[in-house]
C-alpha cells in the first residue's frame, strides 16, 4: 500500500491550509473505543516525538517519516486493527492521509522525558493536552509514568500525572497511563520488569487522580511471564499490553508472541499497544506481524 499524497504535498497543505488538519478532523469518521469483543489492537508510533528513533540496530529507522507514513497506513488497513498511538505531528499527517476513518485515535500526552537525556525523568507534557484531544474529536489519550524512589522528581512527575487524568475525566476521554518503577544505572535509565516492581506500578498507576472511571492501564509482560496472573489481580481497571522489544531471530520472536497470548487471556486485559515490533518486523512484512497480532487477540 502506497501513500496517497507525497511528503511534499503534505508540506504543501500544511503550508498553505493549516486549516486542512481541523477541517479533516471534524470531517473523521469517529468509532467507540471498543465493540464487538470488546478487544483493542492499536499501533504505536509516538517513538519520534521523544527523539527513540532506533530500531534494532539502526539508531535512525524511524527517522524517514515518509517510510514511517507509509508502514502505519498499511498497519491501518489490515484485518483487526483498531487505531493508533502517536504525537501531534504524526496524527495530523494521518488525518490529511485519510487514514484514521473509523479508528481509535490515541493522542501520546508527555514527551518531554527525551530519551538519554539527564532530565529523562523530567516527563512533562508537551505533547496533547486533553482539550487537544477534545477539540480534534480524538478518543483517548497515552501518558508515561515513569518513578524512580530515588529521584525526588519523581514526585512532580506523579502530581502532573494525576490532573492529567483528572482532565481527560472531565470530558469524558479515556486515558492509557503505563507506568514503571524505574533505576539509574552508570548515568542510564532502566525499566524494572520485576513481576514486584510491575505490581508496584500497577497500584500506584490504580490510585491516580480523582476518579479512575476513564483510566485504563497499559501494561509490560514481566520477566516471568507466569507471574502475570498474579500481577494483574492488583487492579480491577481495564489494561492492554505494552508490546515491547521481541527479538531478532524467530525463536526469539516466536517466545515473546507466546508470552502475548499468555497474558491475553487474562481476564482485565483488553488488547495490545505495539509499535516498532509491528511497524519494523525483523523480516520487514509489516502486514504479516500485525496479522500474527490481530489473531492472538482473536485466539
Amino acid at each position: 500500500m502506497s501513500i496517497r499524497i507525497s511528503p511534499g504535498e503534505l508540506a504543501r497543505l500544511r503550508s498553505s491550509e493549516p486549516e486542512a488538519v481541523a477541517e479533516a478532523a471534524a470531517r473523521r469518521t469517529r468509532r467507540p473505543l471498543v465493540r464487538g469483543a470488546g478487544r483493542l489492537l492499536i499501533v504505536a508510533a509516538d517513538h519520534p516525538a521523544r527523539g527513540a528513533l532506533g530500531v534494532g540496530d539502526d539508531p535512525f529507522a524511524m527517522a524517514d517519516r515518509s517510510v514511517l507514513l507509509e508502514r502505519l497506513c498499511l498497519a491501518l488497513s489490515r484485518p483487526g486493527v483498531d487505531g493508533v498511538l502517536a504525537s501531534a505531528d504524526i496524527l495530523e499527517d494521518l488525518l490529511l492521509l485519510g487514514a484514521l476513518e473509523d479508528k481509535v485515535v490515541m493522542g501520546s500526552m508527555n514527551r518531554g522525558g527525551l530519551a538519554g537525556a539527564a532530565f529523562e525523568l523530567d516527563d512533562r507534557f508537551t505533547g496533547h493536552r486533553a482539550q487537544d484531544l477534545a477539540r480534534l474529536g480524538f478518543d483517548a489519550g497515552k501518558l508515561l509514568l515513569r518513578l524512580d524512589y530515588d529521584d525526588p522528581g519523581s514526585l512532580s512527575t506523579l502530581h502532573s500525572a494525576a490532573r492529567a487524568v483528572d482532565e481527560m475525566a472531565e470530558r469524558r476521554l479515556p486515558v492509557f497511563v503505563e507506568p514503571f518503577i524505574c533505576h539509574r544505572r552508570d548515568g542510564r535509565l532502566y525499566n524494572d520488569l520485576s513481576a514486584a516492581a510491575v505490581t508496584r506500578s500497577l497500584a500506584i498507576a490504580s490510585g491516580l487522580a480523582g476518579t479512575s472511571a476513564y483510566t485504563w492501564l497499559k501494561v509490560p509482560v514481566t520477566e516471568d511471564p507466569d507471574a502475570m496472573e498474579r500481577v494483574m489481580a492488583t487492579t480491577t481497571l481495564p489494561a492492554v499490553l505494552l508490546g515491547g522489544d521481541i527479538g531478532k531471530t524467530p525463536g526469539e520472536q516466536e517466545a515473546a508472541y507466546e508470552k502475548w497470548r499468555g497474558a491475553l487471556r487474562l481476564p482485565t486485559v483488553r488488547g495490545l499497544v505495539a509499535g516498532r515490533t509491528l511497524l519494523y518486523p525483523a523480516d520487514g512484512d509489516v502486514a504479516g506481524a500485525v496479522d500474527i497480532a490481530a489473531g492472538l487477540l482473536k485466539g
